[in-house]
């Protein structure tokens, strides 16, 4: 299909979640939604039910009499006070995020670029020279190799040493990388406008006491997630299934929060944990388990979930790979 097609037919689709939810226009900024419909340079793009167009002056274009228009989700504060339109102003995620669920074969495949291009750039790490480095130099150097890659936006890159990878939420400091250190580093960026991450569990030198213990079960509860993910079950019963792999090791209380998300168009975009699964539905699972003051792991790939069960979009292994520079 041509980006004109593909436009006109999720056009189609939106007016009809539209005319369900009781929304009369939809006005986008650029973001995930806005790119959805086929939007280029905005500034805004308005849907009704007659036309779609971008615009400087989505006002002019909303029906006369419009009692609710569906605004995008990131859309500013000072944007939805500039918009100057006399209606309830509601999410747009009622109409769109359903549609974006489920994702076509053109999609899938862009996706799968986008995962290779991510762990393209995690296979470059046993290159780099990490002894005496900070997490922050090495996570600027990962950052050019994802710019070298061709991604579109680096949405995140981390990089965690040591007690470090125990942080959940830990961002690149000036912490020095020495041998002995388990390290956590991860990649997320666009691609072709469609995100991927990949996060993998390296060594330097040699695995702290107990670490590999703790890393393979990791790895049981990330392929008991795979095994879960598939159609006709709740989404929420991949994440029962890595908790179960986590509690029965008896690090439970050291397990992360949340084992995926949805992925796609943007970096982390449902379904909520009641949604059943579907083919064509894709996840990025990542089980992770955080020891405090001592160390952590944490793995992520992008999987489908297909007709015949999990298919990850990506080839990385998860060896514990030991960095001996």
């Amino acid at each position: 299909m041509t980006p004109e097609a593909v436009a006109a037919a999720r056009a189609v689709a939106a007016r009809r979640a539209m005319a369900e939810t009781g929304i009369d226009a939809l006005v986008l900024r650029p973001s995930p939604d806005f790119r959805f419909l086929g939007g280029g340079q905005g500034p805004f793009l308005v849907l009704t039910q007659e036309a779609m167009a971008e615009t400087g002056d989505p006002a002019a274009l909303v029906p006369q009499g419009a009692r609710r228009v569906g605004v995008d989700p990131e859309m500013r504060v000072r944007e939805l006070f500039g918009l100057a339109i006399e209606a309830e102003l509601v999410p747009a995620a009622p109409v769109l995020a359903p549609l974006r669920l489920r994702k076509e074969p053109y999609e899938i495949e862009a996706l799968r670029r986008a995962v290779a291009a991510a762990e393209g750039v995690l296979a470059r790490v046993p290159e780099l020279a990490w002894f005496g480095e900070t997490e922050r130099a090495m996570a600027a150097r990962l950052r050019a190799l994802l710019l070298e890659s061709g991604c579109e936006k680096p949405l995140s890159v981390r990089v965690a040493a040591g007690e470090h990878t125990a942080r959940p939420a830990h961002l690149p400091a000036h912490r020095v990388i020495n041998p002995g250190d388990a390290l956590g580093v991860s990649v997320c960026g666009r691609w072709g406008g469609y995100c991927a991450e990949a996060a993998r569990v390296f060594v330097v030198a040699e695995p702290p006491e107990d670490f590999e213990a703790m890393y393979s079960v990791v790895l049981a509860a990330h392929r008991a997630g795979l095994a879960a993910l598939r159609p006709g079950v709740p989404a929420g019963e991949v994440a029962r299934a890595v908790a179960e792999v986590i509690d029965g090791s008896g690090y439970g209380r050291f397990a992360a929060p949340h084992a995926g998300r949805g992925i796609g168009l943007a970096p982390d975009e449902g379904p909520g944990a009641e949604t059943t699964l579907e083919p064509g539905m894709t996840f990025c699972l990542e089980p992770a388990i955080h020891v405090p003051d001592l160390f952590g792991a944490r793995v992520a790939d992008v999987a489908l979930c297909a007709q015949a069960g999990a298919l990850p979009l990506g080839t990385a292994p998860h060896t514990l790979h030991v960095l001996d520079r």
